[in-house]
């Protein structure tokens, strides 16, 4: 007989990449309540994220150390990226908290992740594939939205070169992950379909920083504004449809990926609000500030179906 594996009853339990949903979902809206004015509950947003990044950190880590195959073979997987983009945007949430030391720090960390995790998902594509075929994009626009920030923060204008370079490879990783995506699962999908609106929300979010550099003017910046602007309405588009998908077949049990609804939702009010300032574009302030409530009540509606799944 082959003998079992010992397990402590002191290891902490396995939390899958999904997982890493969570805390881009409260990420996100911390960033939008702070460019709203709510600067209390984005702090608690923010330290709620930074705890459950902290969490999924040690898990990693756990895992790396005593269960080697499991940690290799979830890191062939796409969600395994949340790792990139949960990190990168911590550190845009940071530099916008004046800790620009943290933010390029963790902009260096997510930067020493990316090309690993990106190459092992890439290398086990195929098709048809769900929602999180996307994360190929936001992971890499993620960086190019840290790095943006961080060049409005006072950085050099190497990174704005760099934030260019990652949001044209995000573009180019979207329509290769559009060619794999499983149509069906827009209306099927249990709750990560709907990264498929949200890594054009975060691509349109990278483009607005891009447009508030100096270095970039004259047809350089003409069209990346038109650009910013295109990607943002095929972002609302995609919202639209996802979210009449959701009334016509509503999938009302609670599922992990769900908080990879509530993100999508939470990054296009922020990514709406971006553009707003970035292309002088006013009611487009109203329309990121509706988007950024409607995304708190699916958090708070995703955390009430996750107490209510781990009380059973």
């Amino acid at each position: 007989m082959t003998a079992r594996p010992r397990t402590s009853p002191f290891s902490p339990p396995v939390v899958p990449p999904a997982a890493g949903g969570a805390v881009l979902a409260t990420g996100a809206l911390s960033v939008g309540l702070l460019l709203i004015g709510y600067t209390v509950l984005s702090a608690v947003a923010f330290a709620l994220a930074g705890a459950l990044w902290l969490v999924l950190a040690l898990d990693v880590g756990f895992r790396l150390v005593r269960d080697r195959p499991r940690w290799f073979a979830e890191a062939d997987t796409p969600p395994a990226l949340t790792a990139v983009a949960a990190t990168a945007l911590l550190g845009t949430r940071s530099s916008l908290a004046g800790l620009h030391h943290l933010a390029a720090a963790l902009l260096a960390l997510a930067s020493a992740l990316w090309p690993g995790l990106l190459t092992a998902v890439a290398r086990h594509w195929k098709r048809p594939m769900p929602g999180s075929v996307f994360l190929v994009c936001v992971a890499t626009q993620s960086l190019a939205v840290l790095s943006g920030t961080l060049v409005l923060a006072g950085a050099g204008d190497w990174l704005t070169w760099a934030a260019l370079v990652l949001f044209c490879l995000g573009l180019a990783l979207y329509l290769e992950a559009l060619t794999r995506y499983d149509f069906r699962q827009t209306w099927r999908g249990a709750g990560d379909q709907w990264i498929a609106s949200g890594a054009l929300a975060i691509s349109s979010l990278a483009g607005s920083k891009l447009i508030l550099s100096p270095l970039w003017t004259g047809s350089a910046h003409e069209a990346l504004r038109t650009t910013t602007l295109v990607l943002l309405a095929l972002a609302l588009a995609w919202h639209a449809v996802l979210l009449t998908a959701e009334l016509a077949r509503p999938r009302l049990h609670y599922d992990i990926r769900r908080w990879s609804t509530v993100f999508p939702m939470g990054i296009t009010a922020v990514a709406t609000l971006s553009v707003s300032t970035a292309t002088d574009i006013p009611w487009l302030d109203t329309v990121g500030r509706a988007l950024l409530w409607s995304a708190v009540a699916a958090w708070f509606l995703t955390l009430a179906g996750l107490l209510r799944s781990c009380a059973r």
